[in-house]
């Protein structure tokens, strides 16, 4: 099982596609005794595919053969071990499952390649991110997504300000020695040189911070090492007021400007990633908005770029003219679709081999090069059905 399937890898799945192809989603129950129900709606929409199947004319040996697999997933084991949504693909030559970190809309489709639509939203969020959790006794470095969060060695990277700063017992109250790092004679990123002494003189309410930038600055300098071909936004977590003299000595240019105010040790893992996504998640979203705010002032001008009809987008979709494509979750436009003749045949109700027309654009669209953003149906602009940004 996986937990979430990348973008090369949902190309792979398409690519892959041979008929009968079987799409399954399911919303979870992970506590209470609803959980019991989840076998139950499984092996619902197992027999609602096997239908489908039927329905297409494919023999009974076929249908065993092909989900047979999904069948062996009905166990104790599989159903203690589950997020807030399942994915299912089958095909002759394909089986994979995914955990979900939303819910789905329960689903079964069966035609001639797989449907995906409803992953494309979580998969367009799900871009990783970093957290620092931030203290003068310890430090964590956290890499994560919307799904996971797990955390990440930094080499060179001290762990609090005793191991950053090397104290000299025979130095008058007040001054400290700074370390170098760990297998380097000089730290780039600190102000001064390396084993100089500072904060003799200063008044004691001072020295505390000057020690801590300093800590930060070896940080900062590890850090340095590790993200600089990085674009990932890096959010803090720590105590107030240890935030600005962090952002002093941080030479990261994606430090996001919201932090976590509150001691990392206080929080579990769980509440710590909660808070750092509700940062990180509007940031995500923001190509989403361009591209909507980009097709109603194209479709404004009329610049012959746009389009909302489902037809002339899928035949665009089909030779690589859609750039941009903005389509609705939870929403479907059952069709089948010849690619010799790029004839369309809509049905108000899925059909044995229909397809979702607005999954069959998303599709070709990614495979040509195209982007696609599956959005919330209030967010459609001008509330169309699907909205087009052509390459020319």
């Amino acid at each position: 099982m996986k937990t979430l399937l990348s973008i090369d890898e949902l190309k792979t799945l398409i690519e892959n596609s041979l008929a009968p192809s079987v799409s399954l989603y399911m919303p979870m129950q992970k506590a209470g005794t609803e959980i019991r129900q989840n076998p139950i709606r499984f092996k619902n929409l197992v027999r609602e595919a096997e239908e489908r199947l039927q329905a297409m004319e494919i023999s009974s040996t076929e249908i065993e053969d092909l989900m047979q697999p999904v069948r062996e997933l009905d166990q104790t084991e599989f159903w203690e071990n589950q997020d807030d949504g399942l994915a299912i693909f089958i095909s002759p030559r394909v089986f994979r499952y995914y955990r979900l970190p939303i819910e789905c809309q329960e689903l079964v489709v069966v035609g001639n390649q797989f449907h995906f639509k409803p992953l494309l939203h979580l998969i367009n969020s799900d871009r990783h991110f970093y957290l620092l959790a931030l203290s003068q006794k310890d430090i964590k470095f956290f890499e994560a997504t919307r799904s996971e969060l797990h955390e990440v060695e930094v080499e060179n990277m001290p762990n609090s300000v005793d191991e950053a700063l090397m104290y000299d017992e025979t130095a008058k109250e007040g001054q400290f020695r700074i370390a170098t790092s760990k297998g380097s004679n000089t730290n780039p990123f600190t102000r001064s040189q390396p084993g100089a002494f500072h904060g003799q003189g200063s008044p004691d309410k001072d020295q505390p911070q000057e020690v801590i930038l300093q800590y930060f600055h070896a940080v900062d300098a590890a850090l340095h090492e590790k993200l600089h071909d990085e674009t990932a936004p890096l959010i803090l977590a720590g105590v107030e007021y240890l935030h600005p003299i962090y952002r002093e000595a941080n030479t990261y240019p994606h430090l996001q400007e919201q932090a976590i105010t509150k001691r990392p040790e206080l929080f579990q893992a769980d509440e710590l990633h909660a808070q750092a996504w509700e940062i990180v998640e509007p940031l995500f979203h923001q190509p989403e908005q361009k591209a909507i705010d980009l097709y109603q002032q194209l479709a404004g001008e009329r610049t012959g770029t746009t389009s909302s009809d489902i037809k002339e987008i899928i035949s665009a979709a089909y030779y690589q003219r859609v750039d941009s494509l903005i389509v609705p979750l939870g929403q479907q436009i059952w069709s089948t679709f010849d690619p010799d003749t790029l004839a369309v045949d809509l049905h108000p109700e899925q059909q044995p081999e229909d397809g979702d027309l607005l999954d069959l654009a998303a599709i070709h669209t990614l495979l040509n090069g195209g982007t696609v953003y599956a959005v919330e149906p209030e967010k459609m602009p001008n509330d169309e059905p699907i909205a087009a940004i052509f390459r020319y």
